[in-house]
């Protein structure tokens, strides 16, 4: 009986010791981390399911743009050969060349999006009406969904750097997580060119 309590009063201190070194914590916030990023998997895999079908009634309507169609195509192909796991957002690397993909896939599917302009036709389909709504739904999912992820790793990584919490995460091994970055900072770091001009020449 003895030995009982023993062990219960062991369990308790150790159970206080832990929480208290932000341990619990850290296992919160990874948690919640990994929700997160399913639900960014989620998402794209939605945007990646409804492509098919999008290509298929634009193929209907604009026959003669097979560059754009097969763009997206390939897009969709090069988004599917990445295995879209909880490890991926593990990896920086591999976090970065699903960025990449996803990316080629948005520009894609904008084009897309561009050439379904030309055709008052395809425009005025139900089906295709239907599948650009669903789409667009998806792409404010997408954002909501990352704004989520960017939030719960920021708080992760904020306890996992932070000091005495940093010491726990070392000793579990609990590692700063990557994050999504900006898709386009290339361009986005460069200043646009303003050519009043343009209309003159």
């Amino acid at each position: 009986m003895k030995q009982l309590v023993r062990l219960a009063l062991l369990a308790a201190i150790l159970s206080s010791a832990l929480s208290g070194c932000g341990y619990n914590t850290l296992q919160s916030q990874d948690e919640s981390v990994a929700a997160a990023w399913s639900e960014v998997l989620n998402q794209y895999q939605r945007r990646a399911d409804l492509v098919p079908n999008l290509v298929n009634v634009v193929k209907g309507y604009a026959k003669h743009e097979e560059e754009v169609l097969l763009g997206v195509t390939e897009a969709r192909a090069k988004v599917g050969s990445i295995q879209m796991t909880p490890e991926l957002a593990k990896d920086e690397v591999a976090l970065k060349k699903f960025q990449e993909a996803q990316a080629g896939m948005t520009s894609a599917l904008s084009r897309l999006m561009v050439v379904a302009e030309k055709y008052p036709d395809l425009k005025a389909n139900e089906n295709f009406r239907d599948l650009s709504a669903q789409l667009e739904g998806t792409e404010n999912r997408i954002t909501v969904s990352r704004n989520r992820y960017i939030k719960e790793v920021q708080s992760f990584n904020t306890t996992a750097r932070s000091f005495p919490t940093n010491l726990t995460a070392k000793l579990f091994g609990l590692n700063v997580k990557p994050n999504f970055s900006v898709e386009n900072e290339k361009a986005i770091s460069t200043a646009p060119k303003v050519d009043f001009n343009t209309e003159k020449k």
